[in-house]
C-alpha cells in the first residue's frame, strides 16, 4: 500500500470503518512508513483536542445586532383591485405565458391553413368547428367533391370525343350517304363508261 492510499483511508481508519483486511494493510504500512506514522498521529490528536473542546455559546447580543443590522425589505404594495379583477388575472396567467401564446398562434394558424385548403366557407367559427373530427370529415367532403368532379369532367371529354367523331363522319359522308373514298371510286367507274362508249360507237360503225 503506498502513502497516498494511507491518505486516502486514514479518515476511515480512525473512525473504525475499515474492513479487517483494509485495516492489517493500512497498520502494516504505518508500521514501516515514518511520514505516515506521523500524519496518523497528528489526525488523531486533533480528533482528541475536538473532543476535549467546550462548545462555544454565540454572545447574547448577537441576535440583537443581527436584527439591527439586517436590511429592512420594503413590504410590498398592493393595490386594491376588486374581486372580479383577481379572479380574471388568475384565469389569464397562465394563458399569458409566452410559450402558451406563441403555441395557441400557430394552432390558429394550422386550422385556419387547414381550412382554406380543404375549402371550408369563411364564417363565424364555434367552438365545436375546431374538433378534430369535424376538420377531418370537412377535409375528407372535400376531396370526395374534387374526386367526383373529375371523373366526371373525364366521362364528359369522353362523350365530347365520340360525339366530334360521329359528326365528323357524318359531314365527310354528306347527304348521299357516300364517304369520299366511295366518291373518288365512284368517279373512276364512271371515267371508264366514259371511255368505253365512244370506243364501242366507233367500232360499231359502217365502213
Amino acid at each position: 500500500m503506498t502513502c497516498a492510499e494511507i491518505e486516502l483511508l486514514l479518515c476511515d481508519y480512525i473512525d473504525g470503518a475499515l474492513r479487517p483486511e483494509q485495516r492489517a494493510e493500512v497498520e502494516a504500512h504505518l508500521a514501516v512508513c515514518a511520514a505516515c506514522a506521523e500524519l496518523h498521529r497528528d489526525s488523531t490528536g486533533v480528533l482528541g483536542f475536538l473532543e476535549r473542546a467546550a462548545a462555544v455559546e454565540p454572545p447574547p447580543s448577537l441576535v440583537t445586532r443581527i436584527l439591527h443590522q439586517a436590511p429592512v425589505s420594503q413590504p410590498p404594495v398592493h393595490t386594491a383591485r376588486t374581486t372580479f379583477g383577481r379572479l380574471l388575472g388568475r384565469w389569464l396567467e397562465p394563458v399569458l405565458q409566452p410559450r402558451l401564446a406563441m403555441g395557441m398562434a400557430m394552432t390558429i394558424l394550422s386550422f385556419a391553413m387547414l381550412g382554406r385548403f380543404a375549402g371550408i366557407e369563411a364564417r363565424q367559427l364555434r367552438p365545436g368547428d375546431l374538433q378534430p373530427a369535424k376538420v377531418w370529415e370537412a377535409a375528407e367532403d372535400q376531396a370526395n367533391r374534387a374526386w367526383t368532379r373529375a371523373v366526371k369532367y373525364y366521362d364528359s371529354l369522353k362523350i365530347v370525343y365520340i360525339l366530334q367523331s360521329r359528326l365528323r363522319e357524318i359531314t365527310d359522308t354528306g347527304d348521299d350517304g357516300l364517304t369520299p373514298e366511295d366518291r373518288e371510286q365512284e368517279r373512276k367507274l364512271e371515267q371508264k363508261r366514259g371511255t368505253a362508249t365512244p370506243m364501242e360507237e366507233n367500232s360499231g360503225a359502217p365502213r
